[in-house]
């Protein structure tokens, strides 16, 4: 019981003493257009959102580890789909992994969407 205990307190000093993410104000996100075959690499803005194709996508947060760290960009986004004469259609909403991009995909029978990174205005 004392040794789980102590394993226990050490894990949990050393994640907390791991540097926190950095919080950065532009998305990297990557797009196909499946029908056409071609690959798009656009730059969104928190709370920017841009359209691509028939996808309205929105970042609402978007941060980087550190440069010491294990590399890993997180974002959180929200996509919809625009339908002429319809209300949005909700595609997803949830975290985005650039190391995982399989992990949390966007489904769509023409459009996949994915994060790359996460960076400051240059």
């Amino acid at each position: 019981m004392r040794v789980a205990v102590t394993a226990l307190l050490t894990a949990l000093l050393f994640w907390s003493s791991t540097a926190q993410a950095d919080p950065k104000q532009i998305a990297v996100l990557q797009g196909l257009d499946k029908v056409t075959a071609r690959t798009s690499t656009f730059e969104v803005a928190i709370d920017q959102p841009i359209d691509f194709g028939a996808l309205r996508i929105r970042v609402r947060h978007c941060d980087k580890t550190p440069p010491e760290e294990r590399p890993e960009a997180t974002a959180f986004v929200e996509i919809d789909e625009l339908r002429p004469g319809q209300d949005q259609k909700v595609l997803f909403t949830g975290w985005m992994f650039a190391s995982s991009p399989g992990l949390h995909a966007v489904e769509h029978a023409v459009y996949d969407v994915w994060l790359l990174d996460c960076k400051d205005p240059s």
